[in-house]
């Protein structure tokens, strides 16, 4: 028995394509809509920790996460010139038996997924968004652009940052700047590249790199919060470049292959966390709709996949939808996901200005956070 029969999934990311595989799994009727025409058709890399290849395995795709993806178990600091000033064992945060981190190509990620999803019963429709929501004591009507409308004992918003399904829901959540931007970009990993090297400080804040596969890397660079939006693909790459030329070592060899303009992309950090229960009614909000923060802890992933997979074992292993369910889902993971939204700002705000701040200490508390079960 299961607290619902049907379910409604708004958003084909990590965490609503996550919650879709966990409910067809236990035999759950599970609709997924998603506004693009290809799920994860753009993107760079992403870093998944170990505790989001702890759940990645409880999906059912980390064996195909392990071969698309790129493990290490190990992390160092650099300086601007590339010597190495400090090198690390990497936290495992989803057990021994898992490395530390996986770089992998996000659009294979989403493939995995989507394929895992529709093996097991759940529909995903693409090049679709919600255009109404009602809801009363028994369900939720979700009408959609193809002017189908269906009727679900459970909506779930799993639609990003700017989510469709709060503003539908009146819930008032401000997104707030952080102060920096960031540059990607997804290019050939050089054999150079062989974990995540950070270095801090020089022309930009950060400047990073993470392999994500035999032969493919993405490299970052922080900088201020700039209006980049004006520049042309090909500006955008010789504005990367031309920041990457302060940094050198395995820099050199990457900046050699930074040369398609497609492949490099801007945005700003930005951070909400919706601090109290994330329902109404009977639609809930998961990740980036609920939490979202800048990448400085490489736990944006993880946090949705933890919201998918708690929200999940809840709706399997009860019997009803109530506010007994929704309490314990609340308490699994608020708290949570403000510790590593606050560390994760906290991070961007010691480097904005010019603080050393106490890294290892604010690193050690979260991992040890992580290690633990959501």
């Amino acid at each position: 028995m299961t607290a619902v029969e049907s379910v409604g999934v708004i958003g084909a990311g990590m965490a609503g394509l996550g919650v879709a595989i966990l409910l067809a799994e236990a035999g759950v009727r599970v609709d997924v809509i998603e506004t693009t025409a290809e799920v994860g058709a753009l993107g760079s890399g992403v870093t998944l920790q170990g505790n989001a290849l702890r759940v990645l395995r409880r999906l059912g795709v980390w064996e195909g996460v392990e071969r698309a993806g790129y493990a290490f178990d190990s992390a160092a600091l650099r300086t601007p010139d590339g010597a190495l000033l400090a090198e690390m064992p990497d936290a495992r945060t989803g057990g021994p038996e898992l490395p530390a981190t996986v770089g992998i190509y996000r659009p294979d990620l989403a493939r995995l997924l989507v394929e895992r999803a529709v093996g097991l019963g759940a529909r995903v429709r693409t090049g679709v968004r919600p255009v109404s929501l009602e809801q009363d004591d028994h369900g939720v009507d979700l009408g959609c652009s193809d002017g189908t409308r269906a009727r679900y004992d459970l909506v779930v918003g799993a639609d990003g940052v700017r989510s469709w399904t709060r503003d539908a829901l009146g819930v008032p959540l401000r997104t707030e700047p952080v102060g920096m931007g960031i540059w990607r970009a997804f290019a050939k990993r050089p054999p150079s590249v062989t974990r995540t090297d950070l270095c801090y400080g020089g022309a930009a804040y950060i400047a990073g790199y993470c392999p994500t596969g035999e032969d493919t890397l993405y490299a970052y660079l922080v900088e201020d919060a700039r209006d980049r939006g004006a520049l042309s693909a090909d500006e955008r790459l010789a504005v990367m470049r031309g920041l990457a030329e302060h940094y050198h070592g395995a820099w050199d060899d990457i900046r050699a292959n930074l040369t398609d303009p497609s492949r490099v992309n801007y945005a700003r950090f930005e951070w909400h966390l919706l601090d109290g229960p994330w329902h109404r009614g009977r639609t809930v909000l998961i990740g980036d709709a609920a939490h979202c923060c800048p990448p400085t802890m490489a736990q944006g992933a993880a946090q949705a996949l933890e919201d998918a997979l708690v929200l999940a074992e809840l709706l399997t292993t009860r019997d009803t939808l109530d506010e007994d369910l929704w309490s314990a889902f609340t308490s699994r993971r608020l708290d949570r996901a403000r510790t590593v939204v606050e560390s994760s700002v906290q991070m961007c705000r010691w480097l904005l200005a010019g603080e050393r701040g106490d890294l290892p200490g604010l690193m050690g508390r979260v991992h040890s956070l992580l290690m633990e079960q959501p």
